[in-house]
């Protein structure tokens, strides 16, 4: 079973110090909810975030968006082989069913991730997405795996084909992307680093390329 972590996630509802920011005002009165009940995105949001520590690399639910579109959809996932969650800047955890189908309008998926941020579980009945407070190494420590292995651009340079078949020799395996735009992880990590490619890569290209030739190696 490959354990997958979108780790520190830009996923976040619009902070208090900046609610009154009318960027956010305008945004939320559009869309008929209150200022501290809408995702914090940096399309809309782009003037607040200038007030926000780490503010350029905020705002970014478009990531989370992408990356579970591509890990849910994958045949790893529908031969029940893989397992996805998302960490948050703010260390909460979203643990996400395999059965769980993403919405592919991105205003859709907005709008799921405000109601999951206010009730903690959608839908309440199925369970498909729940939050817990969690910080990512008591998800790893939840997760028990053989070997922990973190995405960075300044990891030990390996080929996605053999980091492929590294990943289905072992029965546990958890990746660690960063899901953020760039730089590189605020947390302390005390994992194996691997780079799949010589210059950077966006969160969901990382996330293809783990699944595609974890995959290969699938009898």
């Amino acid at each position: 079973m490959l354990h997958l972590v979108i780790a520190e996630a830009e996923l976040e509802l619009v902070p208090k110090s900046i609610a009154d920011h009318s960027s956010v005002v305008n945004y939320a009165r559009r869309r008929g909810k209150k200022p501290e009940e809408v995702l914090l995105d940096s399309t809309y949001h782009h003037p607040a975030l200038k007030k926000l520590e780490d503010g350029e690399r905020r705002g970014r639910p478009d990531i989370v968006h992408i990356c579970l579109l591509n890990a849910l959809e994958s045949i790893a996932n529908r031969e029940g082989l893989l397992r996805v969650y998302v960490h948050t800047r703010n260390d909460e955890v979203i643990y996400v069913k395999p059965e769980t189908r993403i919405p592919r309008n991105y205003n859709r998926f907005v709008g799921l991730m405000e109601s999951l941020f206010k009730n903690r579980v959608v839908p309440r009945d199925l369970e498909l997405l729940r939050m817990e407070e969690k910080s990512l190494g008591e998800l790893v420590e939840e997760i028990e795996p053989d070997e922990v292995f973190v995405m960075s651009e300044g990891g030990t340079p390996t080929k996605p084909r053999d980091f492929g078949e590294t990943l289905r020799s072992l029965e546990n395996p958890l990746v660690i992307v960063g899901g953020f735009p760039h730089g590189d992880f605020k947390s302390e990590i005390p994992w194996n680093k691997i780079s799949i490619y010589k210059a950077p890569l966006m969160a969901w290209t990382v996330v293809n390329e783990i699944i595609i030739n974890f995959e290969h190696w699938v009898p």
